[in-house]
């Protein structure tokens, strides 16, 4: 029963004490609150409102970012697709295979090699796919005994360094190592124990010191013997420009066991469509000439 005393109204709640207070319902106007949400929103910066593009992470082999060509390419790739491309690694193989291994990047870019290989046995990457190649060049001696800078093609040079029995070293960087014997076979040369002196560098970027020392000459790639990654007082570039002396590029994307999303794995794929097309060639070439290149040779033409 309610106590006659007290006079209830609509919108008044009894306490426990026996008093009321008034709950004020005042009605909310949706329509002015949209509109001054969408004021709101129309007055933010663009930046602010605008998503941000789908990012695809790479990792390259350094020698692409120390000539100055991926930077460049990346920029006009970006462009071209609408992707953010986050180059998170740029180092030799050692550090970028860790880096795409443990997910840590969905495309990778270095040269043809048993790690990619490994890789692909393992089910984290897809098959490779042949993108460009780097080219390497024969150093030695600027008195140059062999005569090996007057010579047609890099096998009629290495011919001319066994003929006179020169000294060579086996640079033990193993690109630079299967460059030469694959000279060797192509020509079907074999080379004498003056032509297998040991790299004795402390470091591989150190065999431009010892092959100076020791008067002999060296095959090495390009880029790092032209941008001083290898210091090579004492020596002289001798030959390049032969296409037997260069090595491929692969791109590699996540296979099966890489732990990239559905999405990501997507954006590698975008990419290295790009990469691989038309479009994508023109690309590589303008950022070469952009670069004072070419450091970086698309593949043949099909």
């Amino acid at each position: 029963m309610r106590c006659p005393c007290i006079a209830q109204s609509p919108g008044a709640t009894p306490t426990g004490k026996g008093d009321v207070r008034r709950q004020s319902r005042q009605p909310v106007r949706w329509p002015a609150l949209a509109a001054l949400l969408l004021w709101s929103w129309t007055l933010a910066a663009p930046e602010a409102r605008a998503e941000a593009p789908p990012r695809v992470r790479v990792a390259v082999v350094g020698g692409l970012v120390l000539c100055g060509v991926w930077p460049e390419l990346s920029r006009r790739a970006a462009a071209a697709t609408g992707l953010e491309i986050e180059t998170v690694a740029a180092a030799p193989k050692e550090g970028i295979v860790p880096a795409f291994r443990q997910g840590e990047a969905e495309l990778l870019l270095m040269h043809g090699s048993d790690e990619t290989y490994h890789l692909q046995a393992a089910g984290l990457a897809a098959p490779l796919q042949a993108w460009a190649m780097n080219e390497h060049v024969l150093l030695g001696p600027p008195e140059d005994p062999a005569r090996v800078a007057e010579a047609p093609d890099a096998a009629t040079a290495l011919a001319r360094i066994i003929e006179a029995d020169a000294p060579m070293i086996g640079f033990r960087d193993p690109g630079s190592l299967a460059v030469m014997h694959a000279l060797f076979r192509a020509r079907g040369l074999r080379p004498g124990i003056r032509q297998q002196l040991p790299d004795t560098g402390a470091t591989q970027q150190q065999v431009l010191e010892s092959a100076a020392a020791q008067g002999a000459y060296v095959i090495a790639g390009h880029i790092p013997v032209a941008f001083g990654k290898m210091p090579r007082a004492g020596l002289a570039l001798l030959f390049q420009g032969d296409p037997a002396m260069r090595r491929v590029y692969v791109l590699v994307q996540p296979g099966p066991r890489h732990p990239a999303s559905p999405e990501q794995r997507q954006r590698a794929r975008q990419l290295a469509d790009y990469l691989l097309s038309p479009a994508g060639r023109q690309a590589l070439e303008a950022a070469n000439q952009s670069a004072g290149g070419p450091w970086v040779f698309p593949l043949p033409e099909r």
